[in-house]
């Protein structure tokens, strides 16, 4: 059997993880790129390859990479993500491949995937005997991974929206590494969603993944609050991701499974194992409840200061126009 030549494009914990697994694969060479950015033109890191796995979501360097493929080069696996969807108050629960792409407005990693898979699909046309192969994971938890997504869904936030409480979906990391591998080695083509199946109510996600207590205001003061902790470099979530955390984007993994890939952790069990070390978990039920009721008023008290500054500034503006 001829030696596979496998390209893995992008870092982290998930890159690496992916690298590991495939490495053990007989027949199988791998040439890991952690920083494809630099590629210009036919990249002498593809000779000889014959499968593309890119990890790097950036539009940018996954046009880069594309350009650089030569004829060799059958294969191609993308990561992508499920907030291709969307989250509105529309979706349907659970959301298909078949689902149309409607990323959020101002969430720039949603449009980002959307933008790169639109990408590869001119690519695809242009390579009709290839196999592409989008794959599209809930949010992704585990050891090591903890994004700005993971971080807001998972109730890491001081505030919330009080007025919404949607389901929530994780998906372990080795169960997306499993399902990369699974892409790569047996060629799948099409879109496929991975994620465990079913979806768990936000208060249980919260209880398994915060850290510290998450309060629930209305949610005109909670976009505020996500605002000014963006503004104030205090927060790793953008504003416009208020959309992820108020409605639902739960996806369902049918395809995938009938390919032949087996979630081994639910979304509680991948939060769990993704969750960092916390003293708000190791509270009493009473301490937690203080420290709620605390972090409410200090919220408002924030918000409301926040609003104050704001006032204070626009009038102080109109003051020094009209002098």
């Amino acid at each position: 059997m001829p030696v596979r030549s496998i390209v893995i494009t992008g870092a982290g914990p998930l890159a690496a993880r992916t690298i590991a697994l495939l490495q053990r694969e007989p027949g199988t060479a791998i040439v890991p790129v952690p920083d494809p950015s630099h590629l210009v033109g036919a990249g002498l890191e593809w000779d000889g390859a014959d499968t593309l796995v890119h990890l790097d979501g950036d539009v940018d360097v996954t046009r880069r990479v594309l350009a650089s493929l030569n004829s060799t080069v059958s294969a191609v696996v993308l990561l992508s993500s499920a907030t291709v969807y969307g989250a509105w108050p529309d979706n349907p629960v659970p959301l298909t491949e078949d689902a149309p792409l409607r990323p959020n407005p101002g969430v720039p990693d949603a449009a980002g995937h959307a933008e790169a898979e639109r990408v590869l699909g001119v690519w695809a046309e242009g390579h009709p005997a290839a196999t592409v192969t989008i794959l599209r994971p809930a949010t992704v938890v585990g050891p090591g991974v903890d994004s700005w997504l993971a971080q807001a869904l998972g109730g890491r936030g001081l505030v919330r929206p009080d007025q919404a409480d949607p389901v929530g979906q994780f998906v372990h990391v080795d169960d997306v590494v499993a399902a990369v591998a699974l892409a790569a080695r047996d060629r799948l083509d099409g879109v496929y969603n991975v994620a465990p199946n079913g979806s768990i109510p936000g208060e249980v996600v919260r209880e398994l993944s915060a850290w510290r207590p998450s309060v629930a205001v209305p949610g005109w003061m909670a976009r505020l609050a996500a605002r000014w902790g963006w503004a104030l470099g205090v927060s790793r979530v953008p504003p416009p991701l208020m959309a992820l955390v108020e409605h639902p984007w739960v996806i369902a993994s049918d395809r995938l499974q009938a390919a032949g890939w087996t979630p081994q952790y639910t979304s509680e069990e991948a939060i769990v194992a993704g969750r960092p070390a916390s003293r708000w978990r190791e509270m009493s039920p009473a301490r937690r409840q203080s420290a709620a009721l605390a972090g409410a008023g200090l919220a408002a008290a924030a918000v409301v200061a926040a609003g104050v500054v704001a006032v204070s500034r626009a009038r102080r503006r109109r003051r020094q126009g009209v002098s």
